[in-house]
């Protein structure tokens, strides 16, 4: 055991089924940005680490529906051409700039473009899994799983949870070629009982909120009378980074992730201050931003040795953030991650996985947890609250019409797996948060309001016996939603 205790880094990969459907600030434009400020880099620095001989890094969580976009041919050539433009635009940037600054600017988008695109040419042109897979064999990574399309689960049906949980980590295991042991749950949504279906499914262990288990997250543990583990979020630690209200992506020196130059469709300001408006931000001085990097990932590393000598020896830290703040939403979060990764051990911190922490014996009693999630008040207000109690109904409607439609068969159907498909996707949990968080809401409705009109035209003309009908209507939905080829209703 080192010096200080245990580190666990857990990084979430998640967008929503966004292929064919629009343009920013909700669709294909927010995926391409994510891949190329997020996941190319953070690929790049584990790989990096791997040529190093470094092992168990961090714990990566990748859900089911990204990773059927990452691997998915349209997307594949949308994002090579996305990469394209960006080059393109900041080559424009360059002619219409005159700040020297501005002008530098230009210069690192450029380079950074050409770097992307060849990235992605030699080794991406397979999609994600192939990339994926090497991390995940090396043991580089943990990769943790979920179910398919990200629904919050404590609202499904049993029957329908089972199968989703099920669906998605079949298809994990298909493009990665290992089943995934862990999952970060969807909204860290928990409804007693739970770990039962996680048992069942082979999952040994998941993420919570910290709250869920009373701030008592210096060991994970054991959930009821079964043998699946749950790990807490340490809020005090993952708070230092992004909170509700605060954290390191707000300094002044860091690129502003909000204002754009719309011609070029750069970003070419720092924060500057909180309430300087965008006309009157001052331009990104990459100097700047460096220093402030190091700044903070010594304050993190400072919070995480602090918090580890406060507790009982030996203490585990979980912290616990999207992968898309690496990079997306923080400009600078790479190399922020890179520079907490190799401080923390210069510290006396073990840094590992989820598997490692429970490999070192970080493991206490059992714990009999409530009702929650990650989301505002740690309930399930955001999921279930009145401003989408319209869309909660919907959703229980369609679940009991769906469990109505389902016949056993022998023979695979291909009509009712795009039923069942177009089913999943409308009762994904990011429409609920959508709306209640107010971001897109208008957007987030029509979604749900498409899959749910698609699944219920082919549930209608399943119950009528149509079946040549059907078979037309679900291979036209399948060109546009290509998603989980594995996706087998007579599972449900």
């Amino acid at each position: 055991m080192t010096e200080e205790g245990t580190f666990c880094l857990v990084v979430h990969s998640h967008l929503p089924w966004l292929a064919h459907h629009g343009s920013w600030p909700v669709g294909e434009e927010w995926l391409h940005q994510a891949w190329a400020h997020s996941y190319l880099p953070v690929v790049e620095l584990l790989e990096r680490y791997a040529a190093q001989g470094k092992r168990d890094v961090l714990t990566l969580g990748v859900t089911p529906v990204l990773a059927a976009q990452l691997d998915d041919p349209y997307c594949l050539r949308a994002f090579h051409d996305w990469l394209g433009n960006w080059q393109l635009r900041a080559d424009f940037a360059a002619t219409r700039w005159t700040d020297p600054l501005l002008k530098d600017l230009a210069a690192s988008e450029h380079r950074a473009s050409a770097k992307a695109l060849n990235t992605f040419e030699t080794q991406w042109r397979h999609g994600f899994s192939p990339v994926l897979r090497r991390l995940v064999d090396g043991g580089v990574i943990e990769l943790l799983g979920g179910p398919a399309t990200h629904p919050f689960q404590p609202l499904l049906d049993d029957r329908i949870r089972r199968f989703a949980l099920n669906t998605g980590l079949a298809d994990t295991e298909h493009r990665i070629g290992t089943r995934p042991q862990g999952i970060w749950a969807p909204e860290c949504g928990y409804s007693p009982g739970m770990e039962r279906d996680y048992a069942a499914a082979g999952v040994q262990r998941f993420l919570v909120d910290g709250p869920a288990l009373h701030g008592d997250t210096a060991a994970a543990h054991t959930v009821g009378d079964s043998d699946v583990v749950c790990f807490g979020r340490d809020l005090e630690v993952t708070y230092r980074v992004w909170s509700p209200k605060a954290g390191y992506p707000g300094d002044p020196a860091y690129r502003d992730f909000h204002t754009y130059d719309h011609p070029s469709g750069l970003k070419p300001s720092r924060v500057t201050g909180k309430h300087v408006p965008p006309e009157q931000k001052r331009p990104y001085e990459p100097e700047l931003a460096a220093v402030a990097v190091q700044r903070h990932a010594a304050d993190f590393v400072d919070t995480v040795v602090r918090r580890l000598r406060s507790l009982p020896k030996p203490g585990l830290v979980v912290a616990a953030y999207d992968t898309e703040l690496f990079g997306h939403w923080w400009h600078e979060g790479p190399a922020w991650l890179d520079a907490v990764l190799t401080a923390l051990p210069e510290a006396g911190v073990r840094v590992t996985t989820l598997r490692g922490a429970l490999e070192a014996g970080h493991l206490g009693g059992p714990v009999d947890l409530p009702a929650s999630s990650w989301g505002s008040g740690k309930d399930w207000r955001v999921w279930d609250g009145e401003q989408v109690a319209d869309m909660v109904a919907d959703n229980a409607k369609l679940q009991r019409a769906l469990l109505e439609t389902l016949r056993p068969t022998d023979v695979r159907d291909p009509a009712a797996d795009q039923m069942v498909r177009e089913a999943l996707l409308a009762l994904s949990s990011d429409w609920a948060f959508m709306v209640t968080k107010d971001s897109a809401a208008d957007y987030a409705r029509h979604r749900a309001s498409v899959h749910a009109g698609r699944f219920s035209h082919l549930a209608d003309l399943i119950r009528i016996g149509a079946t040549e009908k059907a078979l037309d209507v679900a291979g036209e939905l399948r060109k546009h939603d290509g998603l989980f080829g594995t996706l087998d209703a007579r599972g449900c």
